[in-house]
C-alpha cells in the first residue's frame, strides 16, 4: 500500500479487487477482536469472575469491546483494539489471570484454523477437484479465497502480537502471573517504561515481520496440504 488513506490505497491497488479487500478486512478486524474479547470474558466467568457480565461486556457490540476510538483509528488506519474488563481477584485458581489472558489468543488459533481448513477446501473444490462436477469460477472462487487468506493472515498476527511477553498485552499478564519477578519488575517505575520501549520498538520494527511470519505459514501449509491431496492442482 501506499501512503495515503489504507482504505483508498487499497482501491486503488491495481493488483488486488480492493473492495473485496476492505469488506474482508473489516469484517476479519471486526469480529476476530470481538471474538477474542468475548474469549476472555468467557474464561474469566468461568473461574468465578462476573466482571464482563456486571460492565455489560458479553455481547456482541463491537462499540462496546473496542470503543469509539479504537473503531475511529481503525477507520484512519486500519487496526484497532479491544478490551475486556476483568477482575484477576475474583478469579479462583493460582494461575486464574493467565488462563483468562491466554483465552484471548487462543480464539485467534481457533478462527485462524478454521478459515485455513475453509480455505485448503475451497481452492480444491473450486478447480473441481473434490467434486468432478462442480467448479467455482471468478469472480466467486478468488473473492472467498481472499476473504479466508485475509482471515487467517489476520487471527496469526493477532495471536502472536498478543503473545508477545510485554503487559499491557496477554502474553505479559501471563507472564507476570506465573513469575513473580517479572511482575515485580513490570510493576515498578523502570519495568513499565521498559515494557513501553519494547512495545514501540516492536510496534516500528517488528510489525511487518509478524505479516511475513504469517504468510510464509500460510503458504507453507496450502502447499504442504495441496501437493499432498492434490497432485494434480496447478497452485
Amino acid at each position: 500500500m501506499g501512503g495515503g488513506w489504507w482504505i483508498t490505497d487499497l482501491l486503488n491497488d491495481p493488483n488486488i479487487n480492493g473492495r473485496v479487500w476492505v469488506v474482508s478486512w473489516t469484517v476479519w478486524v471486526i469480529a476476530s477482536i470481538c471474538l477474542h474479547e468475548l474469549a476472555h470474558g468467557w474464561a474469566a466467568i468461568k473461574l468465578g469472575d462476573d466482571t464482563p457480565v456486571i460492565t455489560g461486556h458479553m455481547n456482541w457490540n463491537p462499540l462496546v469491546h473496542m470503543g469509539p476510538f479504537s473503531l475511529l483509528m481503525f477507520v484512519f488506519i486500519g487496526i484497532a483494539w479491544g478490551a475486556m474488563p476483568v477482575n484477576p481477584s475474583k478469579l479462583r485458581g493460582r494461575y486464574g489471570d493467565a488462563v483468562v489472558s491466554l483465552a484471548g489468543p487462543l480464539m485467534n488459533m481457533l478462527l485462524a484454523s478454521i478459515a485455513m481448513i475453509a480455505l485448503l477446501i475451497w481452492v480444491p473444490l473450486c478447480h473441481g477437484h473434490i467434486l468432478s462436477s462442480t467448479t467455482i469460477s471468478h469472480p466467486l472462487s478468488t473473492n472467498m479465497t481472499t476473504f479466508l487468506h485475509l482471515g487467517v493472515m489476520l487471527n496469526i498476527v493477532l495471536m502472536l502480537l498478543n503473545l508477545l511477553p510485554v503487559p499491557p498485552l496477554d502474553g505479559g499478564r501471563i507472564l507476570m502471573d506465573v513469575s513473580p519477578g517479572y511482575r515485580k519488575l513490570m510493576l515498578s517505575e523502570n519495568g513499565k517504561w521498559i515494557g513501553l520501549g519494547v512495545l514501540v520498538l516492536f510496534f516500528v520494527f517488528g510489525g511487518v515481520l509478524l505479516y511475513q511470519t504469517a504468510n510464509i505459514a500460510i503458504e507453507g501449509i496450502t502447499e504442504f496440504f495441496w501437493t499432498l491431496f492434490f497432485p494434480n492442482m496447478k497452485l
